[in-house]
This record gives structure tokens, sequence and C-alpha cells, in this order.
């Protein structure tokens, strides 16, 4: 394949991902511990999916962690993926919309990468980018927006960079021993998006004062709000991952949920702000308009701004919102009554909650904090 080939397939593999069907069928491996790669996950928790043509090994991870980590993969030199996902924020970046190598801003906040190797979608709204390999050709290769900027202009002058580097000369070889040359061509790149993904899937969190029953009494008040009736938080936000899009090794068949919360309703009609419509902007079916997959609440203390947009600064605004069954907002381009919105999902009702009850439902979600993940050596820069 040439240099044209592979961008070819970057195209395809986007227009693909808008017609796929969204339901997943995996292999049943339930109760499965066998890998070659120590996931670093308490026995009480299934063990991540693994793609067949991709299988976790310590060598990719750890090639995959150098090309995180390096600037080079970008059209100036300057953006990597840790630019939107640091390591101290749970791999996201603190800002409500992130930049790319040439300025131009992403319309959507920066997800954590959080157990990302449990979810079962890789962005905030389209249900066909169900693997990670998918999802890391996006910022790399992708054009709207463009976040790393790599294109048919620059892609050999780039991949010449890495080739040069007698690291990398090492650390490709002993990922793919089976080729005889990794670093070359097209092949280069397919394995450099396989060992980025395998980075990505590695990071695993399990290591909160909730996974280890050392929260505070009002994280345990916050608790039982959160898993009450009252609230429902638990009806979206379940399972070891708090989220209803999670998927493992114990998962046959997978019918991807979205939802909307109420965030907009600019025209009365549940419209929400273009481009960010949700689902509805990869389907162009009305009623998924406003639709967004469920994030994990794991480390979510650590990654504000919230919602897809990054428009809600703190938890207690998100809390609030979901009080009222919706946002309302006054004035301006985007003004309208979330509460109304047509569209909104079911399970959103309004709730009454107390000044103190907020208090400790956000103890409950700041007990989620992983603080050994977010500085654990294993998943930082290794160039420093």
């Amino acid at each position: 394949m040439n240099v044209t080939g592979l961008f070819a397939l970057v195209a395809a593999t986007l227009f693909l991902s808008g017609c796929q069907t969204e339901s997943q069928t995996l292999v049943d491996d339930a109760g499965a511990r066998e890998s070659a790669f120590d996931w670093r996950v308490p026995a009480s928790v299934p063990l991540p999916y693994e793609p067949d043509d991709n299988p976790m090994t310590e060598e990719k991870f750890q090639l995959g962690r150098h090309l995180f980590y390096d600037a080079r993969l970008s059209v100036n030199g300057e953006i990597s993926c840790a630019s939107c996902h640091e390591q101290a924020r749970a791999f996201s970046d603190g800002q409500q919309h992130p930049s790319g190598a040439t300025g131009e801003v992403h319309p959507r906040n920066s997800q954590s990468l959080t157990n990302a190797a449990y979810f079962n979608n890789l962005t905030w709204g389209n249900p066909a980018l169900a693997t990670i390999e998918q999802q890391v050709m996006l910022p790399l290769f992708g054009e709207s927006p463009i976040e790393h900027g790599i294109n048919e202009d620059n892609f050999e002058q780039i991949l010449m960079s890495i080739q040069a580097d007698e690291t990398y000369l090492r650390l490709y070889a002993e990922a793919f021993p089976e080729q005889d040359e990794p670093l070359l061509g097209e092949l280069a790149w397919d394995n450099s998006v396989k060992a980025i993904a395998s980075f990505v899937r590695g990071m695993t969190s399990f290591d909160s004062a909730f996974d280890r029953g050392e929260m505070s009494d009002a994280a345990k008040r916050g608790e039982a709000l959160f898993n009450s009736e009252r609230l429902e938080c638990f009806h979206c936000h379940d399972g070891y991952n708090f989220s209803d899009a999670t998927i493992d090794r114990g998962v046959t068949f997978l019918e991807p949920l979205f939802h909307n919360t109420g965030l907009y309703n600019i025209d009365g009609m549940g419209a929400y702000p273009d481009p960010n419509t949700g689902r509805h902007e990869v389907t162009g079916n009305p009623d998924h308009m406003g639709q967004f997959r469920t994030p994990s609440l794991r480390n979510v203390a650590v990654t504000a701004p919230y919602n897809h947009d990054g428009s809600v600064p703190t938890l207690e605004g998100v809390i609030r919102n979901y009080a009222a069954g919706g946002r309302v907002i006054a004035s301006g381009e985007h003004a309208g009554d979330g509460r109304m919105n047509p569209l909104k999902d079911g399970v959103l009702v309004s709730f009454q909650i107390t000044d103190a009850e907020v208090d400790d439902l956000v103890a409950f979600l700041e007990s989620l904090t992983d603080d050994a993940f977010l500085t654990d050596p294993r998943f930082s820069d290794p160039w420093r």
C-alpha cells in the first residue's frame, strides 16, 4: 500500500463508521482471565476485550507509551496525544475545547481515557467507532477537525523522524518481532496505531477510595443518594465502570446506549447547537438529536469541565442540571429550556436535593478518584 492508500483507508474507516450497524456481537469469553498482558485489574472486575488482530503485549504497550507522548507525530512537532490527554487529569485536559496542531478548535471536550478498554464506543456520539484502533486514526489523520495534522504532504517526513530514532528501532522490533521491517512505510503506521491503541487500552484504574472501602461518611451518604430511586444516577452510571456504555470479555451482544440529558433545547423542539448534535450527527435520525455516550465516572472529579461540550464547569453544576430535569439557558444564541426538551431521555426526571446532599454526592464522586493512576510512572512521559 502506498501513501495514498493509507489515507484512502482512513477515509473508508470514517465512512464505514457511519454506515455500520450499531450493535456489536462479541466472542463469549466470560470469566476468562488468561492474557499475555498484566492488566492490573482486580479479580472482581472482568478483563477487557482484546481484538484478535491486536492482542495486548507489554512491548506494544511500551511502544505506544512513547508514541503517545511524542510531538513528532504532528504537522508542527508541537502536538502529542498527551497534549489533550494529561495524566494528572485522568487523561483529559481541563479545557472546554482543545486546539489542534494548526490552531483549529475542537468542538467537543476531550474525554478522559480512564478505562478506555471498557468503552463500547470511543467518541461522544458516533455509535460505530467501536475500537480504540479506529479512534486513534481520527486525531492522527483526520481533517475535521485537524488535530495532529498528519497528511499526504508530511506523512513521509514524520515517519523518517521516527525511523531515525534508535529508541524506536528497538521498540518496534520488540513490539512486532514477527515482522522483518516493522518501521517500513504503511506497515509502520499500522503498527503505530496498534501500539498507541495498546497503551490507551492498558490505562486501567481501580484503586480509588471507593474500591478500597475507605470512603468518608459524606461519600457513603453520597453513594446512598447515587443509588437511590429518587436520584436514579445508577440507571446510566452503573456497574464497575459507572457507565452503561461498557463492554468486557463477558459481553456477547451489546446495543450501544446514548442519552439526551436536556442540556439544550434551542428551538423548543429539542435542537442542540451545530455541529454538536451527538448521535444524530452520524445517523441523521431526528430522534437521535442530543444523544451522547454515557462517560465513566471513574476519576470524574479531576476531569472538569463537563458534558460533551465542556459547558458545565463543576460537578455541582452537573448535579443541579439533573435535579432540575434539564438545563435552562436564559439568553444568548443557545437560549432554551432543556427541561422541556421533547427528545430528553425518559429516565431524566427532576428531583429535590438539598445543598448538604449535593455536597455528599460530590464527596462520593470524589471518592472515585484513583490518585495512584494519576501519578503512576507506568503511564507517564518516557521521554522525560
